[in-house]
């Protein structure tokens, strides 16, 4: 495993659990590694919102650590890293990492990230958004973090939740070059 092309994949206590764990699923069946953290509530998510066990999502990483070990190898800007994707981002992580507030294991990697100048992705989830988010959202913005709230999109005709779920993970995917099959391209045909 070259660590330079691990993933970090951080899993909040937002709604959207499924976004996190479909993406470790399609990351593991492409081949490549990950090193996950899920916070305390991210956990209570993937129960209250998936069929999945914890152990079974953990088993999809390459690597995992608590959310409270800061002493983990993705805390060090001296591990390299492909760069991070946290899904869903709560806003209370949102907040952590845009006012450098590292108190946990995923606010302190996407730190890392950003300081080391690497791709952070954050798939934001909440509705409304107030200006406090939106600010937050902003400053990240400014410094090439890649705000990407799942959106739904019509134009692939989705048919399912999945489908849904999968064009949200293969945006994600599309920020880190790694070729896919999640869904039609616009212009691949109908």
């Amino acid at each position: 495993m070259s660590n330079k092309n691990i993933l970090t994949i951080g899993i909040t206590g937002s709604t959207g659990a499924i976004y996190g764990i479909r993406l470790l699923e399609e990351l593991k069946r492409l081949g490549h590694d990950t090193h996950l953290i899920v916070t305390k509530w991210g956990e209570k998510c993937i129960l209250m919102e998936t069929n999945y066990d914890l152990k079974d999502v953990y088993g999809l990483a390459s690597v995992t650590s608590k959310d409270t070990n800061m002493a983990a190898s993705v805390s060090s800007g001296t591990h390299k890293t492909g760069g991070m994707i946290v899904a869903p981002c709560s806003m209370k992580t949102l907040a952590a990492i845009s006012n450098g507030y590292d108190d946990t294991l995923v606010a302190r990697a996407a730190g890392v990230t950003i300081k080391e100048s690497r791709r952070l992705v954050l798939m934001v989830r909440e509705s409304p958004l107030s200006a406090i988010h939106l600010e937050n959202m902003l400053k990240l913005a400014r410094l090439s973090v890649v705000m990407l709230p799942p959106m739904t999109e019509f134009y692939t005709k989705p048919q399912s939740i999945s489908d849904m779920v999968n064009h949200a993970v293969g945006k994600c995917l599309d920020q880190f070059d790694i070729d896919h099959d999640l869904y039609k391209r616009w212009g691949e045909g109908s």
